[in-house]
């Protein structure tokens, strides 16, 4: 075994710590995470992913952690290995009438809801829902927990393709770049070229403004 895989081997002992007890008796557990909170534009998009125990996938990871290309390779890998996996996506507009915390704890339901098997536990990354079965929020999960990281990826990988759309419509305003996020890129451009309906507009107060 090589030294990478080895360090790989030691992360996945610390990050199935969560699921193993339920794993050992035969119980499913879901994760569930979001990507695009604080974007200036584009939807939130939530995945709720239940991983087979039997067959861990080396390497994973917090999304924010892996780049652009692994992310990739990690999604296709978790889709062809996952028990269910399920994603559901808020758009901007909802995100302006109901504000993103609620959007995402949207998000983060309707992905549960979306499930074909039922999880005897679910860990979510910080976040509270609505649910019957019993769950865990916690901080960093994404980090922490196998599952919740697999979610991570399949929901940053989903949201980063519908930026990268995006772009292609919106060619000026670099959306495969920041993905929507507030750099000084994406401001100029909203100068330049003016806010688009996939804009957040209450994530954009302060700057119409002042400007």
């Amino acid at each position: 075994m090589g030294k990478r895989e080895e360090l790989w081997q030691q992360k996945l002992q610390s990050m199935t710590v969560y699921e193993r007890p339920y794993w050992e008796r035969g119980e499913l557990v879901a994760g569930i995470d979001e990507a695009g909170r604080g974007p200036l534009a584009g939807p939130v998009v939530a995945a709720c992913v239940v991983m087979d125990p039997r067959d861990l996938i080396l390497g994973i990871d917090d999304s924010k952690k892996i780049s652009e290309k692994r992310r990739e390779a990690f999604y296709d890998i978790i889709l062809e290995k996952a028990v269910d996996c399920s994603v559901y996506i808020v758009d901007n507009k909802v995100i302006d009438e109901i504000n993103i915390l609620n959007a995402a704890r949207q998000a983060f339901e309707k992905a549960l809801a979306g499930l074909k098997v039922q999880p005897a536990h679910i860990y979510t990354d910080a976040m509270d829902i609505d649910t019957d079965i019993p769950y865990t929020p916690l901080i960093k999960g994404d980090a922490k927990v196998y599952t919740i990281a697999a979610a991570s990826i399949v929901a940053k990988v989903t949201r980063d393709r519908i930026m990268r759309e995006y772009d292609k419509k919106y060619p000026g305003y670099l959306f495969a770049k920041h993905k929507g996020y507030g750099t000084k890129e994406h401001y100029a451009a909203i100068r330049s070229y003016g806010i688009l309906d996939i804009h957040r507009r209450t994530f954009l107060r302060k700057f119409l403004q002042n400007d």
